[in-house]
Parts: C-alpha cells; sequence; structure tokens
C-alpha cells in the first residue's frame, strides 16, 4: 500500500487515482535517487533553485499535522511555490514526510541521512535526468495538469 496523500486538491480523485499516482511518484524518487537527481531539504532545495532551477523537473513539498504550525516552514513553502511557479516547475504537495523518508533514505535507514539525523523531507527536488522520460514522470505531471484545470 503506497500512503501518501495529496493535499490541495480540485476536484474529485478517486483513492485508486491517488495510490496510483503516490506509486508513480515513488517510483519517480526511487528511479531519480541512484542517479544523483535527487536534492532533500529546505535549504538545499533553495540553493539548487537559485543556481539551476531550468533542470528542476518537479519540486515535492511535504507535511505532516504537526508541521502546519511551523511557520518559518510554511514561509518557506510559499516562497519555493512562488519560484517554481515562475520557472514552470511542477509542485507536488504531500502530506506524509514519514513515508517519504523511507523512501529517500532507502528504508533500511528509516529516513537517515548517514549520520544518524533525520532527513529534511520537508522540501524534495527532481533534475533532469533519464528519468524524466519515463511513465511514472508522465503520471505525475499528468495529475499535476489534471488538478491545475
Amino acid at each position: 500500500m503506497y500512503n501518501m496523500t495529496f493535499e490541495e486538491l480540485n476536484g474529485d480523485y478517486s483513492q485508486e487515482r491517488m495510490d496510483t499516482v503516490a506509486k508513480a511518484l515513488e517510483e519517480v524518487l526511487t528511479s531519480a535517487l541512484p542517479q544523483g537527481c535527487i536534492t532533500v531539504g529546505v535549504y538545499e532545495a533553495a540553493k539548487s533553485l537559485n543556481v539551476d532551477p531550468d533542470n528542476v523537473v518537479l519540486c515535492i513539498l511535504a507535511t505532516d499535522d504537526e508541521d502546519v504550525k511551523d511557520v518559518a516552514l510554511q514561509i518557506h513553502f510559499t516562497l519555493i511555490q512562488a519560484f517554481c511557479c515562475e520557472n514552470d516547475i511542477n509542485i507536488l504537495r504531500v502530506n506524509n514526510t514519514r513515508r517519504l523518508a523511507e523512501i529517500l533514505g532507502g528504508g533500511g535507514g528509516g529516513g537517515k541521512q548517514s549520520g544518524g539525523e533525520p532527513l529534511d523531507v520537508h522540501c524534495v527536488l527532481v533534475t533532469v535526468s533519464i528519468v524524466v522520460r519515463s511513465k511514472w514522470v508522465l503520471l505525475c505531471f499528468d495529475f499535476i495538469q489534471d488538478v491545475e484545470r
């Protein structure tokens, strides 16, 4: 079961469709990770966006219930979203940081960095690579376009 949900949806989307998009997102991330096409962390993402926004194809903003009260994080999200919109970068908002950390941490580390600290998965960027042509990326992009309509 792919336990990731998407926030701020406009329209009626079935659980089956959400599960398909969650699976697609997981495939995109697990394919891009070994290729070095993932940037993890709010500050790291902001630096990457500033240096080379043309190579970013997807921005994932993730929160859990406790993050809603984090004013600094919400300000960062607002700025990152504005930058992504200005540069035509697709944005997905998800609300399961633990699952995202598991995917990006390889599952075995429980979403932790090599030093034992938890990954900051509040913002994840996927950059251009061969993975861009995969059916999973296209499925995510189709979903984003449907939501924007």
